[in-house]
């Protein structure tokens, strides 16, 4: 037998093109309870906050951060945003005093963000808005998952047991 060949080489099975169907389905409720809850998010956070959900979301991960501060590199890896839209964005915060960046020390090429006393202020002020809307929007009526993130996993595992 050469290299490649296995005694039991069977193709995999095709997925069940209904089963694809649910899952797609699953996916697209998904992602559309998640992009309501982030608009309702948005728009609270802006009438009663002056920040972004995304601003927020900085926030927060410099706010859990040691020392509140994070490469620029590391902030990307944990945000939805692109290099260059996160760039934007922490120059925002900068010009209205809710973070700062500095060079790294060490590494003249790598930028740090950090957040500020106001910056800190500005997060816990926001903070319980966000986490109103999560409590009362984000979970299923039957308590039982994220943005019917439970349903989503349902249709994956069903689908990837019968493929």
């Amino acid at each position: 037998m050469s290299i490649g060949e296995h005694a039991s080489a069977q193709p995999a099975p095709a997925a069940d093109p209904c089963d694809e169907d649910a899952l797609a389905a699953a996916w697209h409720q998904l992602t559309v309870r998640y992009h309501r809850l982030h608009c309702e998010i948005d728009r609270a956070l802006e009438a009663g906050h002056q920040i972004s959900g995304s601003e927020f979301e900085v926030l927060e991960l410099l706010a859990s951060a040691p020392d509140n501060k994070l490469r620029m590199s590391e902030l990307a890896a944990q945000v939805h945003l692109s290099q260059s839209a996160l760039s934007r964005l922490v120059a925002g915060l900068d010009k209205c005093g809710l973070a700062r960046r500095s060079m790294c020390e060490n590494d003249r090429r790598s930028v740090f963000a950090e957040l500020t006393d106001d910056g800190c202020a500005r997060y816990e002020a926001a903070r319980p808005t966000q986490r109103a809307i999560l409590r009362s929007q984000a979970v299923d009526t039957d308590g039982s998952s994220l943005c019917g993130a439970d349903d989503f996993v349902d249709v994956a595992r069903s689908v990837r047991a019968d493929s």
